[in-house]
């Protein structure tokens, strides 16, 4: 009983014990969180249920550079502004239903600024698992944040002029683009609210600095920076400044004007013709006046009309247009001429594949003797026998294969099959010795082994060397470096015929002719146009110059456009009718006698000539007497298959030479 009682006695003291340990257990508890509370390195904040800050710590109040007690009762919007706050869950949070959120919001400092923060929104509840306040941790992001504005501006803009760069403008012309009639808060140059997307319209001045590269090459990359950076500054302040156009810099000496909203083509062209005006003062870059102009391409379309690559493409053609038409000047983008150019594209994309599918031909137009009437040769003409646009003359596929290099294997190509031909036109007539002209492009001098090319294909055609000519400009055969004249003389020595074409219309470097490899001279088309007949055309007359036209070699139709122009009836002053037909003999008297004296020439170098584009019985006995050799010409024989020059052949000259 005594152990007993003295047993119960002691219960008080233990519970006593056990309160006072609870007791110092959640007085530590408090101490340690406190300690946290106080000593932590990034801001705490509790909030009551009425958006009262209760406490803070001091990582919290220096943050926004406040003291601790000023901030206890602050409502919590005075420093996080609510714009922007998630209320759907923050009002999950308050009632229970959520335990936390997280969310980058700017705090207001003291001073004014915005410190960038990441806020941690917590949930504490009551024992009875009520919510009873809200615990706010705060971290500082704005080193973050700036960190990352900088990466994004470095990303948007370029390094060099500060300007927006490519990936900004199409960011933005994306934008400008996009379907909808809300209000981007983007006001275009024009201060319009945004309109209905098949309403919108958009434009782009696509502009490239003209001669750059040659400030580059001459006086180095250091001023064309300083250049391109003074060009920017001008954009800027001209454009940017005034307008609130966006000016970007697409990539080397090339900038672009962004115009969302435009009300038409003669807005861009007016800001073209003044993108001209601020570039026309001088430039003055460490010690050089420096005088820059720049070529201009201007689209302007409605949005539903375009995607931003399409307008950005059209407008880079354009650009290039602007530079062909010459320079310093702005062009306004044409839907024909950018047909005109995809189908060149087009046409160069396909040069290749067709020449392995086999489309190409040639045909082939007789070299007639103007004393004897005899087929001496035939010059080798190619065609392209395209499946959608039928048969393309060399006019419309020679260029773009030089540009294209593609003209190497299709010349290489040319020469094997002409002297193929030739060959066998040598074994049906072996007494004529008929040979064959090729014409030879520059770039298949400096891009192959020409001399090696030349000699393959005689040697598998079995043809002779002295049957085989190849015809280059002038041009190109005076132009610089050497290494044209030496493939030329190592063909000379071949035993190779060697012909200047279009003679008269390049360089004409008379004194150069006795040092060049050449054997044969051929007359430009022009020079002929005087030995026509210079009668005033009669009625009659013009209608069979018509047809006749219709069938001639391109000089026809000259001759005609000039008589229909000089023709009596186009004339308001009688008394100066009879000018014209004094006109026509001066002009005949004075081709005869320049195509005279360079025949005279070419016999003292020993060379043969011969003239383009014959048409009539009467150029044909002028030519004769100013003792040119040979002719060819739609008089004599239209260009067509080799069988045309095999009949030919067979019956010993062309019938039109009996006219």
């Amino acid at each position: 009983m005594a152990d007993s009682a003295h047993s119960g006695s002691g219960g008080a003291p233990g519970r006593e014990d056990g309160d006072d340990r609870l007791l110092a257990a959640l007085r530590a508890s408090e101490s340690r969180f406190r300690a946290a509370f106080c000593d932590a390195v990034i801001g705490m904040a509790l909030i009551d249920p009425e958006d009262r800050i209760i406490e803070v710590n001091p990582a919290f109040a220096a943050l926004i550079g406040r003291g601790v007690g000023e901030l206890v009762r602050t409502h919590l919007h005075e420093i996080i502004d609510p714009e922007g706050m998630p209320p759907r869950l923050f009002t999950a949070l308050v009632h229970g239903q959520r335990e936390r959120f997280r969310v980058e919001k700017p705090l207001k400092h003291r001073e004014g600024h915005t410190v960038w923060s990441k806020v941690t929104v917590s949930l504490i509840r009551d024992p009875a698992g009520q919510p009873l306040y809200t615990l706010a941790l705060v971290e500082d992001m704005t080193e973050q944040r700036r960190l990352g504005d900088r990466l994004e501006y470095q990303a948007l803009h370029d390094p060099l002029t500060r300007l927006p760069n490519r990936t900004f403008f199409f960011e933005r012309l994306d934008a400008a683009c996009l379907p909808g009639t809300e209000d981007r808060g983007n006001r275009g140059g024009s201060g319009r609210p945004v309109a209905v997307a098949e309403e919108r319209r958009v434009g782009v001045c696509y502009l490239d600095l003209d001669g750059f590269a040659a400030i580059n090459e001459t006086l180095g990359h250091h001023i064309g920076d300083e250049l391109l950076i003074a060009v920017a500054t001008r954009l800027r302040r001209g454009l940017s400044e005034r307008d609130a156009h966006l000016v970007a810099r697409m990539g080397g000496d090339e900038f672009a004007v962004l115009v969302t909203d435009s009300v038409g083509s003669e807005q861009l062209t007016a800001l073209a013709g003044r993108i001209l005006e601020v570039l026309e003062r001088p430039f003055d870059v460490a010690g050089h006046r420096l005088v820059v102009t720049a070529s201009i391409g201007v689209v302007e379309r409605s949005v539903h009309e375009t995607t931003p690559t399409d307008l950005v493409k059209d407008a880079d053609s354009t650009l290039y247009w602007s530079k062909a038409d010459g320079r310093a000047r702005w062009t306004l983008y044409d839907p024909d001429r950018g047909a005109h150019q995809l189908t060149r594209q087009l046409l160069a994309t396909a040069l290749r594949p067709a020449l392995e599918r086999g489309e190409f031909t040639i045909e082939y137009q007789p070299l007639v003797g103007l004393a004897d009437g005899a087929v001496h040769g035939a010059e080798a003409l190619v065609r392209w026998r395209h499946p959608r646009y039928g048969t393309l003359s060399p006019d419309r596929f020679i260029p773009l294969a030089e540009e294209s290099g593609a003209i190497v294997p299709l010349g290489k190509w040319v020469l094997e099959e002409s002297c193929r031909q030739a060959r066998q036109w040598l074994t049906e007539f072996p007494d004529t010795e008929t040979f064959v002209s090729v014409n030879l492009a520059a770039r298949q001098i400096w891009d192959s082994d020409v001399v090696a090319d030349v000699a393959r294909a005689l040697d598998s055609a079995g043809l002779p060397a002295r049957l085989l000519q190849l015809e280059i400009t002038e041009s190109a055969l005076l132009g610089p470096g050497g290494r044209p004249l030496q493939a030329l003389q190592a063909l000379a020595d071949m035993g190779v015929r060697i012909a200047i074409d279009d003679f008269g219309t390049g360089y004409s470097n008379l004194a150069y002719l006795s040092r060049l490899p050449v054997h044969v001279l051929k007359l430009d088309g022009t020079f002929i146009e005087g030995f026509r007949d210079p009668a005033p055309p009669t009625a009659g007359h013009s209608a069979a110059a018509a047809v006749g036209g219709g069938g001639g070699s391109g000089a026809s139709g000259a001759s005609s456009a000039t008589s229909s122009a000089a023709s009596p009836a186009t004339s308001s002053a009688p008394a100066e009718r009879p000018a014209l037909p004094e006109l026509h003999s001066r002009r005949r008297d004075a081709d005869e006698q320049i195509v005279g004296a360079m025949v005279q020439l070419a016999h003292t170098l020993g060379l043969t000539v011969t003239a383009e584009g014959i048409e009539s019985a009467a150029q044909a006995e002028r030519l004769r007497l100013t003792g040119c050799d040979t002719a060819q010409g739609w008089y004599f024989a239209r260009p067509g298959e080799a069988e045309l020059v095999a009949a030919i052949l067979r019956k010993g000259r062309p019938a039109s030479s009996h006219r």
